[in-house]
């Protein structure tokens, strides 16, 4: 199955097939699973290398893309293209860990080798520009994404960011990191922007920090922003209980939470278990979503993590680690055709901090009024699927939630104080039900728990 692209996104890419575009080479650092060559395998762009040097990822690449070169650590790749041991493309993407990426790090170096691997990342375009510059070429489009939380980092690890992109010597500095957002440069332009997967045609809830960068003869704002259009409607709620191929489903919401690395092992004592996101019920049992389910929710071809060898835990961490594909998708249609908008930033409303004459900010809100670029979390037109577009009836026995597992998730909801899903506690509640707890006490793990509590079934 998996999700096929839209009609409007098909009639594109028929577009870029008969006029033949110059396809933009790609060097994709943190190359994970390597979303960026599905998004953008029908597009006009050719990934010349992967770096990526987790062992199950590696090995998905090396059976996937066994032609392209890994060039492994991506601490080696500066110097690999300062010698000319790769030649350098037109396009360099990443997701790097940023939360360690400080205004200490950024000039003396971190211990934390999360935030080294951010200043890498510059440090990679950065040689790569170079070489591309002798060449008489533009400097390369960067394209970087992250969880949203970088915007509230409290070492202002995003204005470090920022300013390493833009080439100046101290950190840009605001109160509060906006979801969207421009800042032209001394040698650099940078567009930001958080988008939802939800709204690209994936049932999930997938917030990301969305970075573009480009050199001076270029407006990345093109990219990730669009000329404003009529309001968009909100979400539509399907129904949570239907029938697929004569098996009754019930789910808990009609999109999950963001999918997470950790699904395959720790799925019974947080948020999404909670609200019952990331739980499906099937002929009166509950599971877990499945891998073939998590590769349908990020938007990626059926079984594509299914390689020789791979175990659950490997597929659902690799694909909590990826990226939205639709999202990638969207962004890369953007590159190649970007928007005509960038005479919108003239407005001096949108200006902001006037006393730093090194760079240009300009702050983005879509509540406010006089924005004329749709900056929000969806596209102009968004794309809503249904979570049954997901399901699957053939699952894995073994994602399937016992009686004491279920009884466990109503016990940590407990103990926590936290709020649970009612119609999801009614389920767990009768599948418990199915033991004693006598028999439920005696097949747990013994483990402490907090005497605040006399543990029993009434309780729930």
């Amino acid at each position: 199955m998996g999700f096929k692209v839209k009609k409007s996104s098909q009639a594109f890419l028929r577009v870029f097939k008969k006029i033949k575009m110059k396809k933009l080479t790609v060097g994709s650092v943190c190359s994970g699973i390597e979303a960026c060559s599905v998004a953008w395998a029908e597009l006009p762009f050719q990934v010349s290398w992967l770096s990526e040097i987790a062992s199950f990822p590696k090995e998905l690449l090396s059976e996937k893309y066994p032609n392209i070169p890994n060039l492994g650590d991506m601490n080696l790749i500066p110097e690999l293209i300062d010698s000319g041991e790769i030649t350098p493309t037109d396009v360099i993407c990443g997701g790097t860990p940023c939360q360690a990426f400080s205004l200490a790090g950024w000039k003396k170096g971190l211990n934390d080798d999360r935030g080294n691997l951010t200043i890498r990342f510059v440090d990679i375009v950065n040689s790569n520009d170079k070489k591309r510059i002798e060449k008489g070429l533009d400097r390369t489009i960067v394209f970087w994404e992250n969880v949203e939380g970088v915007l509230k980092d409290k070492t202002n690890a995003f204005g470090c960011f920022i300013a390493s992109l833009i080439g100046i010597d101290k950190p840009v500095q605001l109160k509060k990191w906006p979801n969207a957002g421009l800042v032209r440069g001394p040698i650099r332009n940078v567009a930001w922007r958080v988008l939802d997967a939800k709204y690209f045609g994936l049932p999930q809830q997938r917030r990301r920090l969305y970075v573009v960068a480009t050199g001076k003869d270029r407006n990345p704002e093109e990219v990730l922003f669009e000329p404003k259009v009529v309001t968009i409607d909100k979400l539509t709620e399907s129904s949570l209980k239907f029938e697929k191929d004569n098996h009754q489903f019930e789910v808990f919401r009609s999109y999950t939470d963001c999918l997470y690395s950790a699904y395959g092992t720790k799925w019974n004592g947080n948020a999404a278990a909670n609200n019952g996101s990331l739980f499906v019920v099937q002929d009166g049992r509950i599971r877990r979503f499945s891998p073939l389910e998590c590769e349908r929710l990020m938007g990626f071809p059926d079984r594509y993590t299914e390689i020789r060898g791979a175990k659950k835990t490997n597929r659902y961490q690799a694909l909590g680690n990826s990226w939205a594909v639709p999202v990638i998708r969207w962004v890369g249609m953007k590159i190649v055709s970007p928007a005509r908008c960038s005479s919108f930033f003239s407005n001096n409303q949108l200006f902001t901090d006037s006393s730093c004459n090194e760079y240009e900010l300009f702050i983005l809100d879509d509540k406010k009024s006089g924005i004329e670029v749709n900056c929000s979390d969806r596209p102009n037109n968004p794309i809503i699927r249904d979570i049954r577009d997901v399901v699957e009836v053939d699952a894995p026995n073994d994602i399937y939630i016992s009686p004491v597992g279920c009884y466990g998730i109503l016990r940590r909801a407990k103990e926590r104080n936290a709020k649970i899903n009612l119609r999801l506690k009614e389920v767990l509640t009768q599948i418990s039900s199915e033991l004693s707890h006598q028999e439920i006490e005696r097949k747990s793990r013994v483990q402490k728990r907090s005497l605040r509590y006399d543990i029993q079934p009434s309780l729930f």
